[in-house]
């Protein structure tokens, strides 16, 4: 286990604390005396229904009819058997059952059939889980399950008979009591958000329960406030979880309006953020720059979440608050991690990556990040999450952020969180038309002395990016007792091909028939292999250029990618 620093040591004692708080308050509201304040009187249908916007696949219909369950990337055979009675595949693919987010493939075929089957799978579920317990019972699981039962309340209870009508509102109307009472007990972060949404919509779209939307609401306005911060990020620093969050919230403003109500400015105000934040992390390729937590995705799915926020996508340079650096010039578009890490409980999924960045030319990925692998592969995490993984400087191969291993603050915040670097500093501007960006961090200042420094100066045109990688002490000069071998990565999307041409340079040759010219000094330049851990179907080979060498405690190591003009294609 790794020994623990004071300030970890108080965010221990006050996540306890706070835990046990919030499970006195659970047990208390969850018991007879108190319990029935949440009940509803006349709770016996749906007053709206809000629009689902999440992308629907009408061929999962096609999938159960074979036999076959597919979700968290992971497949069931079910061999003949309900889905709630086979084994589930993991942890994560319960919980997406459970949560009947699937719901909408089923509503998506616009067949009767799939509708009655769907009407059954609710029907069983609801015989086989009358006791509250176990994932399915899960706080964020209940949630998801009453977003996704009345946002297909059209299709489960149209052509459902009196008794199972009756069964289905008596569900809905139950799993809103519980989660009213167990809601506080839900991880941090967007577990949580989800189940405020979903009590806030239930308050709203069912009968009987909007007498407690103004508990709800000012439950989830505080929530929303705490974890969206000023410049549209998420507290994680994770821009994947905002897409999620936006196709929850927007139907949730329109509830509001359906039923006469002003939606709460937090609302809209997070909704707006969060798309802006967007924007700026989405890259050339359509997709979130890949830092931390950030996994695999769809550019359609974005593309259809970002439609919302009107306008052109276009977004200028900058830097923001949360952390993240965006240089962007001619058809070239760079995204740089200049942060620290996010709080401990919410850094199970942050990744070492600092100063990494990643580029894109056109529509084309060049220097891509591994990224964070998909539910199905989680035992690539830990090599995900290393520095080592991300385009930036590894010294004595380790990363400038530390897992903290701990059993006592991991049962607490889910996982294994990160530590440092404590200080990361940044300066974005313009010189002679170019964007020059400067930054550094202390993430080996404790174990080595030393600070690494970087430089990324973007050309007017966007066709040149200069780099300059220091490692250096804070002040003064520094000479180690022994020197240390560093490696800067430059790990290369999939379809990229580099090639060398001669010893410090290496043509990359991009999927449209472009190159790209990568050379570099002061270093020994090599061809390695990569994993690009965010491909659909699972961790990706592919291959990086790494430059390698030893530092006695000032080392400066230069390098350019350029793109080669028509003339000098081969």
């Amino acid at each position: 286990m790794s020994s623990l620093n004071v300030t970890e040591r108080l965010k221990i004692r006050s996540l306890s604390i706070e835990r046990l708080r919030r499970r006195a308050l659970t047990l208390t509201l969850s018991s007879p005396i108190f319990r029935w304040r949440y009940a509803a009187s006349g709770a016996d249908q749906i007053l709206i229904v809000p629009q689902e916007l999440r992308a629907a696949d009408p061929s999962f219909w096609t999938e159960i009819a074979h036999g076959h369950f597919g979700l968290a990337s992971q497949i069931a055979d079910l061999r003949g058997a309900s889905p709630f009675r086979a084994d589930p595949p993991s942890v994560d693919w319960e919980r997406e059952l459970h949560g009947f987010g699937w719901l909408r493939h089923l509503a998506a075929t616009e067949e009767e059939e799939a509708a009655a089957a769907a009407r059954d799978f609710v029907l069983e579920w609801i015989s086989l889980y009358r006791v509250p317990r176990g994932v399915a019972y899960e706080p964020e699981v209940i949630g998801r399950r009453l977003i996704s039962w009345i946002a297909q309340a059209s299709m489960l209870l149209e052509g459902v008979d009196a008794r199972g009508y009756t069964a289905i509102m008596t569900s809905i109307d139950q799993q809103i009591v519980t989660l009213k009472t167990t809601w506080r007990n839900a991880p941090d972060g967007i577990p949580r958000m989800v189940c405020l949404i979903a009590l806030v919509l239930s308050d709203l779209a069912v009968s009987g329960h909007d007498r407690r939307l103004k508990e709800a609401q000012i439950a989830l306005t505080e929530e929303l406030n705490r974890q969206i911060l000023d410049d549209g990020s998420h507290v994680s620093r994770s821009a994947s979880v905002l897409s999620e969050l936006v196709l929850d919230l927007l139907p949730l403003g329109q509830c509001f309006h359906s039923r006469g109500r002003a939606a709460p400015d937090e609302i809209n105000s997070a909704i707006k953020k969060s798309l802006g934040f967007l924007r700026f992390m989405r890259l050339g390729d359509g997709m979130l720059a890949r830092f931390n937590g950030v996994s695999t995705g769809s550019p359609a799915s974005l593309a259809t979440v970002l439609g919302y926020s009107g306008g052109e996508f276009e977004i200028a340079s900058g830097v923001r608050s949360s952390g993240y650096a965006r240089l962007a010039r001619g058809d070239t578009v760079l995204i740089a991690d200049v942060g620290s890490p996010p709080p401990l409980e919410m850094s199970t999924e942050a990744q070492a990556g600092a100063l990494s960045f990643e580029m894109t030319s056109k529509q084309y990925l060049i220097f891509a990040n591994g990224g964070f692998p998909g539910p199905a592969d989680h035992d690539w995490d830990a090599a995900a999450r290393a520095t080592a993984s991300h385009n930036t400087l590894a010294l004595a191969g380790t990363s400038s952020s530390r897992l903290v291993r701990h059993s006592q603050l991991e049962a607490l915040v889910g996982g294994s969180p990160i530590r440092g670097p404590e200080s990361v500093s940044v300066d974005l501007r313009e010189e002679s038309g170019s964007l020059v960006l400067d930054a550094s961090h202390d993430g080996y200042l404790k174990r080595f002395g030393l600070i690494h420094v970087r430089r990324l100066s973007l050309s007017p045109d966007g066709k040149g990016l200069e780099g300059v990688d220091r490692l250096m002490p804070p002040k003064g000069r520094l000479r180690l007792k022994q020197d240390l071998p560093f490696a800067i990565h430059f790990h290369l999307h999939p379809d990229c091909v580099p090639t060398l041409a001669e010893p410090g340079m290496c043509r990359i040759r991009l999927p449209d028939g472009r190159f790209w010219r990568f050379s570099a000094s002061d270093a020994d330049m090599s061809i390695e292999e990569s994993l690009y851990f965010v491909d659909s179907a699972g961790p990706r080979p592919g291959l990086q250029i790494a430059l390698r060498g030893t530092t006695f405690g000032e080392t400066t190591v230069s390098w350019t990618m350029r793109a080669e003009e028509p003339d000098v294609l081969g």
